[in-house]
């Protein structure tokens, strides 16, 4: 277990590092602005973080764990016969969550203003799909390759969400509206050998 003054110093650093992408973008943030912000000295960030991108990889690795836990959650309540449609339904449900409780970091992923943080997002929703894949693998036959199936199932929902904020569609209807896309289309077959 981590010393108390360890944790607060890693969050203090890491909400200053969301704080400071409202106002300047990942790539020109400097060690010695967030160390100010954070009101930390530098041989304290570099005590703990070798630089700022494993800083951030460490803000993705917090999210990760709690939208992990909130899917594995979903999936013991609402899918205990573990269904193919309900399982990606319940990642969708913990991704979407996770992205709007955290929206304050998230509306910083944006490709044109911070491509790291967004090509970093995409990397771990695109493995955390596989990953559930690579399950369903086990009990299923598949058309195509987990790696496929992720990528498809990751960027059609990112560009429907998206979509669906440029129509400035409400939230619960972002939500209700991908659910039935991605059920209607896992249940299709068009994925899998067999119905979900």
């Amino acid at each position: 277990m981590e010393d108390r003054r360890i944790t607060k110093t890693k969050r203090n650093l890491k909400n200053a590092m969301i704080g400071m992408l409202s106002n300047k973008d990942f790539e020109h943030i400097t060690i010695t602005e967030l160390c100010c912000e954070a009101d930390i000295s530098r041989i304290t960030f570099y005590s703990h973080y070798s630089d700022k991108y494993a800083l951030l990889d460490e803000i993705f690795d917090d999210m990760l764990r709690i939208g992990t836990a909130d899917y594995y959650r979903r999936q013991a309540e609402k899918n205990p016969s573990k269904k193919l449609a309900a399982g990606y339904v319940n990642m969708l449900d913990a991704i979407l969550k996770l992205y709007y409780d955290r929206f304050d970091f998230f509306q910083h992923t944006n490709p044109d203003k911070n491509p790291y943080l967004a090509s970093r997002l995409y990397s771990i929703i695109l493995e955390t799909v596989e990953m559930h894949t690579m399950h369903v693998k086990k009990r299923l036959s598949l058309r195509y390759s987990p790696r496929k199936i992720a990528g498809f199932v990751c960027y059609g929902m990112l560009g429907f969400v998206n979509e669906s904020h440029g129509e400035d569609t409400p939230l619960e209807e972002i939500q209700e509206e991908a659910r039935t896309l991605l059920t209607d289309l896992l249940k299709s077959g068009i994925l899998t050998e067999h119905e979900g």
